[in-house]
């Protein structure tokens, strides 16, 4: 019996030895890791755990920075604003041990996230999606190519929740890696482009899961303060709109924050569509992007979004039969997002080659738009003309709406030199008709015979619009409607 306690004892000392020792080693996120880009021109938080009292001690570059393991086991160093470098460098974590990060760039990190158009791969075979029905598809030639830039890396986050608080991530490749194939085919060629336009380093970090929305993406403490949900999340395991809130935050997102990154690429919302969200989303993506910019320590961080495309939601079998209005009134919601600070959006209206899928081909056409917005935004290069014809003003001339709007660029046009589609208008009984649109001095010339006096007009109002009201630079028009 003395000799089976004794042998007991043993055991149970080295097993908590071991935990002890496991414990005190230095460990450090999964969102650092060899070939990764750290963010220039801004503070860069490196982080991690070691056992509480442990001296810590970062290294990159000319800086050195000390700091203390807490008697939680956390502690943080926060370099000061990186200059770009295409040099590698080797970023280094001392404790108890050395941890060596080489091969490290520094430059612009962009996260690309959202629901299943953003997951999109490069490699659209992995998904069975539908090929381009015009012209060729540059990702099959990108999937070929072995002799990609080596400063643009990537960092795929996989679809796995129950790895918290670890990232389900294999680290920062290159575009040689055969992870790239599984990348956001927006942000492979988002980053492509970036690169090309300005020689400066890119990090994509590619963190996505399809059918999601939003309040996924969003922690559950972020409801807390909002004059709409704040009532909902007195209760234990609280839901909005039928959803628990920040499953995909907390496993793919939380681990890898606080990394310091210049902006965020989304595209989301078919799903919050699809339970008819207008009314609400506006709150839920502000509550959204304040989570996701006070917890990346970053006020003004700017989001670069994508309006969702046209789609058949009326032949859904939902729980709630759709009108082909639904998609429209959804696409103002998202127009209305962009009212917010640093706010920006696409538009997808041209780029849909079947209604009944809703994951169209062209997301390197979807990825030029959000460079082109990225460009003039986040790089100063103003004189690019970056977005759609936009909405401003209106007025009743006789039996005609003349309608104006801003970034018309070097003109207004059609993209298939056809009359303009797409122009409804309406009289006081608030029936409308189809319209004639006409282009005049930068301006739009809507009427219809039926209508003798008209009052609201509307553009690309319905589910399957298609509209080929564009600038001259081809950036296609945002839909719109007036009160």
């Amino acid at each position: 019996m003395l000799r089976l306690l004794l042998i007991r004892s043993a055991f149970l000392f080295l097993f908590f030895s071991i935990a002890v020792n496991l414990s005190a080693q230095l460990r450090i996120p999964g969102i650092f890791s060899n070939n990764m880009v750290l963010q220039r021109n801004k503070p860069v938080p490196v982080w991690g755990k070691a056992n509480p009292g442990t001296s810590i001690t970062v290294t990159f570059q000319s800086q050195q920075k000390n700091t203390v393991a807490g008697a939680d086991s956390n502690w943080i160093i926060t370099l000061d604003p990186l200059s770009t470098s295409a040099t590698p460098s080797t970023l280094t974590i001392k404790g108890n041990e050395t941890i060596s990060f080489a091969n490290v760039l520094v430059g612009d990190v962009w996260l690309c996230s959202g629901q299943s158009n953003m997951e999109y791969p490069l490699d659209r075979t992995l998904k069975r999606y539908a090929a381009p029905k015009k012209g060729t598809d540059p990702s099959e030639a990108e999937l070929k190519s072995s002799n990609k830039p080596d400063a643009i890396r990537y960092s795929y986050v996989e679809r796995v929740l129950n790895q918290y608080p670890a990232l389900p991530t294999k680290g920062w490749v290159n575009g040689n890696d055969t992870i790239v194939r599984y990348v956001s085919a927006i942000g492979y060629f988002f980053a492509k482009e970036i690169f090309e336009q300005t020689n400066v380093p890119i990090g994509i970090i590619s963190t996505s899961w399809g059918g999601t929305r939003i309040e996924q993406w969003t922690p559950d403490w972020a409801y807390a303060s909002s004059p709409i949900f704040k009532d909902s999340t007195v209760k234990p395991n609280y839901k909005i709109d039928g959803m628990h809130p920040g499953q995909m935050y907390k496993g793919m997102f939380e681990p890898l924050v606080p990394f310091a990154v210049k902006a965020v690429l989304w595209y989301q919302g078919e799903s919050n569509c699809m339970i008819e969200d207008q009314s609400t989303y506006k709150e839920k993506f502000s509550i959204f992007i304040n989570a996701w910019r006070k917890v990346l320590k970053d006020e003004t961080l700017p989001f670069y979004t994508v309006q969702i495309s046209p789609y058949l939601y009326t032949a859904r079998k939902d729980s709630k039969p759709h009108t082909p209005e639904l998609l429209a009134e959804f696409w103002e919601v998202q127009t209305e997002c962009t009212e917010l600070p640093n706010v920006h959006m696409v538009v997808t209206t041209d780029l849909v080659d079947n209604l009944k899928d809703i994951h169209p081909s062209y997301k390197w056409t979807v990825a030029h738009r959000l460079a082109l917005q990225a460009l003039h935004n986040s790089y100063g290069q103003t004189k690019i003309e970056a977005y759609g014809p936009t909405y401003v003003s209106h007025k009743i001339k006789k039996n005609s709406i003349i309608v104006q709007f801003s970034h018309t660029g070097t003109g207004l046009a059609s993209s298939d030199q056809q009359p303009l589609n797409w122009f409804t208008i309406a009289g006081a009984d608030g029936v409308f008709v189809p319209a004639t649109a006409v282009i005049r001095n930068n301006t739009v010339v809507v009427s219809a015979k039926e209508v003798k006096k008209p009052k609201q007009v509307r553009f690309a109002w319905n589910e399957t619009a298609q509209p080929n009201f564009v600038n001259s630079e081809g950036l296609p028009a945002l839909p719109f409607r007036t009160h």
